[in-house]
């Protein structure tokens, strides 16, 4: 029904027009109420308020707008130079860490290298003392054994000396003394 009434409307007015002798423009501006002269004024006030517009409100907007882009830009790029960095230093820092782990790893062990070597050393310096004391306790023992051995010499000497006189009757000589001492020393020694 609506399609009739456009199609109706549409024959009443190319008939109108037809009648009247206009064009469709003119029929367009008629039907509009179009008046030349407060249409040019509108278009020229349109076209200053328009370029106004685009020099004083949209191309310092845009202007700003566009600076406001480049910071984000700039922000975002400097984010992943950032990110980079940081990843570069946890990766150096992780290797610092794992350097010096080794580092204190192989101090340690040569630490522990070094005390065996020193507890070695210690152990053989006790030993080389304790020898030391024991060659000297042998000495003194060899040198009081000796001691012994010639002071028990000289009373065995003195007793047959003694002994030898008691049962001559004391008629030995110096000489005869001495000649049973040394006699005596040698079958001892033996």
């Amino acid at each position: 029904m609506l399609t009739n009434l456009l199609t109706l409307a549409n024959t009443d007015a190319h008939a109108a027009a037809a009648a009247t002798g206009e064009g469709p423009i003119q029929q367009i501006l008629t039907t509009f109420h179009v008046n030349w002269p407060h249409f040019l004024a509108q278009l020229a006030t349109f076209l200053i308020v328009a370029f106004l517009l685009k020099k004083f409100a949209f191309g310092p907007v845009q202007a700003m707008l566009e600076q406001r882009r480049t910071r984000i830009a700039d922000g975002e790029n400097k984010l992943k130079q950032i990110e980079q960095q940081l990843a570069a230093s946890e990766k150096s820092t992780a290797e610092l860490i794992a350097k010096a782990n080794a580092d204190a790893k192989r101090m340690i062990d040569e630490a522990k290298a070094s005390a065996s070597v020193l507890t070695e050393q210690k152990a053989q310096e006790a030993v080389a003392q304790a020898q030391g004391i024991i060659a000297k306790a042998e000495a003194a023992a060899r040198a009081e054994r000796a001691q012994i051995s010639a002071d028990l010499k000289r009373e065995f000497g003195r007793l047959v000396a003694t002994t030898a006189q008691q049962a001559t009757g004391g008629k030995l000589s110096a000489e005869q003394q001495r000649q049973i001492n040394e006699e005596s020393l040698t079958r001892v020694q033996a």
